[in-house]
């Protein structure tokens, strides 16, 4: 019985990310319309540059009178790789993260929305609470374009494995306020004044959440669980964070290494050094192999989610090695340090790779520095 209950409540759940979705389904571009021109939209040369040493905006956000969504069901807690969807289905998710850690304002390059929009190509973008308000027009033009949809990145891309439960509780519960405000705030627009209705189509609260890294352990996912959100993670990882990464490598492991269902995680905070290069030669031969761009929200409900209890990028355990502090303040560089042998602190669940097996990894594939 508690199984049938399980499984009703989680058909429940993503039919209610259907609903969420509902907006990019139509097309309704109202709201989008009616609030920003076409000129305001447009990328800004140079915004995509983050403005390092600035702490403007390093003030943790205020958590007073939030109150958290309804926790996730049973079937769907843990890490959320990719969807398994029926014969013949064609359907992937584009996801970007626009992190945002403590001493700078990370970026915005707009080219990447450019051109997503200029070529209907519906995405997720997973942002930080703290990166939400230092983008506060962004965050705006984002919720109402019914292209695309708003998932939690946490306040400052901490590694939650690491934290306090009080800590982690800021990190996941932090960018739920930051992105109830900035609704609020363009709820209260005059050009919303007219079309009311359509405030609807933006989720009250992200129901979408990725850890920084790729990593997790028990204890951060049942506090995103809890929460109310889906944590997603990735099956395709295209390395967008190494500046030695080329824009055809990183096209070559989206249009390769996607299959129907799979999700695939870049960045658009400016730490996508070659993303939008890549994207105009990925985009097209996609779209050329029959595949059709959704929403996370969407794809969830287009089939059942392949879902593992561990985080990881490519295999299990490799996100182990951002539990080493050298390892967060200097990512492996897949290009840079491919043959230089790099000491890390081994998780107790994880032995440390042997030499050979390094470098047959990090030859195979990119090796992505930041999620």
């Amino acid at each position: 019985m508690s199984e049938r209950i399980n499984r009703l409540r989680a058909a429940g759940y993503v039919a209610a990310l259907c609903l969420s979705a509902t907006a990019a389904s139509a097309g309704d571009s109202r709201l989008l319309n009616a609030c920003f021109s076409q000129g305001t939209l447009a990328g800004v040369p140079g915004e995509e540059a983050a403005q390092k040493g600035n702490h403007t905006f390093d003030a943790p956000i205020k958590l007073n009178g939030f109150t958290q969504s309804s926790p996730v069901p049973d079937e769907l807690r843990g890490a959320i790789r990719r969807v398994t969807l029926p014969p013949g289905e064609k359907k992937i998710a584009l996801t970007f993260d626009l992190c945002e850690q403590r001493g700078e304002i990370a970026g915005y390059d707009g080219r990447i929305f450019d051109y997503l929009r200029q070529q209907g190509v519906k995405a997720t973008f997973f942002a930080g609470g703290k990166w939400m308000v230092s983008h506060p027009a962004r965050i705006q033009q984002l919720m109402a374009d019914p292209l695309f949809e708003i998932g939690n990145h946490t306040e400052t891309h901490a590694n939650l494995r690491l934290l306090q439960p009080a800590a982690v509780q800021q990190q996941v519960l932090a960018p739920q306020k930051a992105y109830e405000a900035a609704r609020a705030q363009l709820s209260s627009q005059q050009c919303v004044a007219e079309i009311p209705d359509t405030m609807g189509s933006i989720p009250e609260q992200p129901k979408l959440f990725r850890f920084p890294y790729g990593a997790c352990n028990d204890a951060s996912m049942k506090a995103v669980n809890d929460a109310g959100m889906l944590a997603i993670q990735w099956d395709v990882a295209t390395g967008d964070p190494d500046p030695h990464t080329s824009a055809a490598r990183i096209a070559q492991a989206m249009v390769l290494e996607a299959k129907p269902g799979s999700i695939i995680v870049n960045h658009a905070n400016g730490r996508g050094w070659h993303t939008f290069e890549a994207l105009m030669i990925a985009i097209p031969k996609l779209k050329a192999k029959g595949y059709e761009f959704v929403t996370v929200s969407e794809l969830m409900t287009m089939g059942k989610p392949v879902i593992t209890a561990e985080c990881y990028d490519r295999k299990p355990g490799d996100t182990n090695r951002y539990d080493s502090l050298s390892a967060l303040q200097h990512p492996l560089n897949a290009s840079a340090k491919r043959n230089t042998k790099i000491a890390l602190a081994p998780s107790s669940s994880q032995k440390p790779l042997s030499k050979a097996k390094t470098a047959k990894k990090a030859s195979a594939k990119p090796v992505t520095t930041e999620h």
